[in-house]
């Protein structure tokens, strides 16, 4: 599955879940929430979910996705509700961040990038969090099976305690390991960790 395929896959997958009004937050966005404050940048933020609830609460949200529907539907729902919350179509294999953040989110997106790119684009999240602020990552890690949705040599798994590291000098609020079943007797293997700058 190249990079326009995937785009491709979640669009499709987003369009059902307009039609069928589908907007729960999933557990990942659930634990991310309460630490969204403030400016806040959503990378890879599907459907805008976790971003439409953080400014309904009173963030400032750039939210940034690279499937039109996901951006559509966000600027709806901003205008609608007139939310401090700017959706941003982009292909974030080559997106560069801009500015300065209380809290970034990337939830669900690096492993679809190779090592180096999946690492380089972490790093530059770390750079672009204010001191004080949050980051809230949740990646695939080793020991997932479903590889399905991936193209080979296009996407990463972090070692357990990788995400862990790459964060060492900030303050970790949260970090939790979740297994779930997948098709054909497989399993994904998550590690999301909220961490504050210190």
């Amino acid at each position: 599955m190249d990079a326009n395929h995937s785009i491709s896959f979640f669009d499709n997958q987003f369009q059902k879940q307009v039609r069928e009004q589908s907007f729960a937050l999933n557990p990942f966005e659930e634990v991310a929430l309460p630490y969204l404050t403030g400016s806040v940048l959503d990378l890879g933020c599907g459907l805008g979910n976790l971003v439409v609830e953080a400014a309904r609460r009173g963030a400032s949200v750039v939210a940034v996705d690279a499937s039109p529907t996901a951006i559509a539907r966000i600027q709806q729902v901003a205008a609608e509700e007139k939310l401090a919350l700017r959706g941003v179509q982009a292909d974030l294999k080559n997106y560069q961040i801009d500015g300065q953040f209380d809290s970034i989110v990337a939830i669900g997106l690096l492993m679809f990038f190779d090592r180096a790119r999946a690492l380089a684009l972490l790093e530059e999240i770390q750079q672009h969090v204010k001191p004080g602020g949050r980051a809230v990552i949740n990646v695939l890690i080793e020991g997932t099976t479903f590889l399905g949705m991936f193209q080979l040599g296009h996407y990463y798994l972090f070692g357990r305690d990788e995400l862990e590291q790459c964060f060492a000098g900030w303050h970790v609020l949260a970090l939790n390991y979740q297994a779930f079943s997948a098709p054909e007797n497989t399993e994904k293997v998550f590690a999301t960790l909220i961490a504050e700058k210190i």
